[in-house]
C-alpha cells in the first residue's frame, strides 16, 4: 500500500511538472545574448505589436546593430491531428536575414522557400501536431494555397511550432502590405542593450521597446507555466495526504502485528530509540521504492511525449515535449522520502511506547 500510494503521488507530480519543464524549455532553448526583439511600445507580444518597415530600416542603422530582420507574426487556422479541429498556428513572414540571425535554425528536409512565391517551410513540431504540413502538401492560408517545400529544426525552441513564409508574400496574403509586427536584431555586443534602449526612447521616429531575447522569452515562460505549476501543487498536496494516510495505516498494522516481537526486543535490552529507528527505516525503504517506481513510470510513459497547448501570450498553439529531467526525478524521490518519514513517525513512536509487560501477554 505504501509503495503504490507514494509511487502514484510521485508519478503524477513528476508528470505534471514535466509539462511545465518541457514548456519552459521551448521558450528558453536557443536564446542568444547577442539577439534582441523590437516591438511596438508597451506591446506584451508580437500579436499586439504593429510597426512599419520604415521603423525597421531606421533600427538597422543604429550603432551596435549588426543585423536587423523585419518579421510579420500572424495566425492561421489549421486542424490538429489529435482532434481534427482547427487551431491557431503561427505563420511568420521572414527574410533571408531572419535565418542569418537565428543561426541554430536548419532546414533538415526539402529546401528554403523562394522570395515572392507562395511557399512555406514548417517547424518539426508543427509538422507532428497539425494536418497537411508534410513536405509537398498544399496548405490553405487566408484563401491562398501554399506549398510546403521544407522542414526545419531550431534547437527545440518555440519557432519549431511555426510556419515560415517569405515576408512580402505573407504581407500580401494577410493584407499587411508594408506592415510588420517585430524586428529581430543581432548585436555586435550584448553590452549595447542599455545604450540602444536609451537611443530608441529618445528618437521620436521609434515608438518601440527593445527586449533581450532571454527576457522576451522568460516573460512567456512565466505566463504559460504558472497554471501548470499551480495545478501540480494542488494535485500533489491532495494525493500526498492520501499517501500519508496509507502509510500510517500500513505501518500501524505492521506494528500491531509485531507487538510480541517488539516487546521481546524491549525486554532483552533494546531501548525505545532503536525501535523507532527500525520502524522508520522500514517506512523509508518502502517509500523510496515507491518513489523510484513512480519516477520510472513517469519517465517511460511521458519523457519526450509531444503535445500542444495554447500559448496565452500569442493565443496560438505551441508544441512541446514532456521533459522528465534528473531534477524532477530527484524531487520525486525527496517527496517520497518525506511522505515515508511522516507516515512512519507516529507508528514508530507507538511501537517505542508500547508497555513491555502488556505486550508480552499479547494484550
Amino acid at each position: 500500500m505504501i509503495v503504490i500510494g507514494i509511487g502514484g503521488v510521485v508519478a503524477v507530480l513528476v508528470a505534471l511538472l514535466s509539462m511545465a519543464t518541457g514548456l519552459s524549455a521551448v521558450f528558453t532553448n536557443s536564446t542568444d545574448p547577442h539577439r534582441g526583439v523590437v516591438v511596438r511600445s508597451k506591446a506584451t507580444g508580437e500579436l499586439s505589436s504593429n510597426l512599419s518597415v520604415d521603423v525597421a530600416n531606421i533600427v538597422s542603422t543604429l550603432d551596435g546593430v549588426e543585423l536587423a530582420a523585419a518579421e510579420l507574426f500572424v495566425i492561421a487556422d489549421i486542424p490538429k491531428k489529435a482532434t481534427d479541429t482547427a487551431a491557431n498556428v503561427v505563420v511568420r513572414g521572414v527574410s533571408e536575414d531572419s535565418f542569418t540571425i537565428r543561426h541554430e535554425l536548419q532546414v533538415i528536409e526539402g529546401r528554403h522557400m523562394e522570395p515572392g512565391k507562395n511557399e512555406v517551410i514548417v517547424g518539426t513540431k508543427a509538422q507532428q501536431e497539425f494536418i497537411g504540413l508534410n513536405l509537398g502538401d498544399k496548405v490553405e492560408l487566408r484563401e491562398f494555397l501554399w506549398t510546403v517545400v521544407g522542414t526545419f529544426e531550431a534547437g527545440g525552441s518555440s519557432v519549431e511550432s511555426e510556419i515560415w513564409g517569405d515576408l512580402s508574400s505573407v504581407q500580401s496574403a494577410f493584407r499587411f502590405e508594408g506592415g510588420i509586427t517585430s524586428i529581430r536584431l543581432r548585436l555586435f555586443n550584448p553590452d549595447v542593450f542599455e545604450d540602444l534602449t536609451t537611443i530608441m526612447k529618445d528618437d521620436p521616429r521609434l515608438p518601440v521597446d527593445l527586449h533581450s531575447e532571454k527576457a522576451w522569452y522568460e516573460n512567456s515562460t512565466n505566463t504559460n507555466t504558472l497554471l501548470i505549476k499551480i495545478l501540480a501543487l494542488i494535485v500533489g498536496i491532495i494525493m500526498s495526504i492520501g499517501a500519508v494516510f496509507a502509510a500510517l495505516n500500513t505501518m500501524y498494522t505492521a506494528v500491531a502485528s509485531r507487538t510480541y516481537e517488539i516487546a521481546t526486543l524491549r525486554a532483552i535490552g533494546f531501548g525505545g530509540l532503536p525501535v523507532v529507528i527500525s520502524v522508520l527505516v522500514e517506512s523509508l525503504i518502502l517509500a523510496t521504492i515507491g518513489g523510484c517506481l513512480g519516477a520510472t513510470i513517469s519517465y517511460i510513459a511521458f519523457n519526450g511525449f509531444t503535445v500542444s497547448t495554447l500559448d496565452s501570450t500569442t493565443f496560438s498553439q505551441i508544441a512541446f515535449d514532456f521533459n522528465v529531467s534528473p531534477t524532477l526525478i530527484t524531487l520525486g524521490i525527496i517527496v517520497s522520502v518525506s511522505l515515508g518519514m511522516v507516515g512512519g513517525f507516529f507508528p514508530a513512536i507507538r511501537a517505542a511506547l508500547l508497555p513491555v509487560t502488556v505486550a508480552l501477554r499479547g494484550e
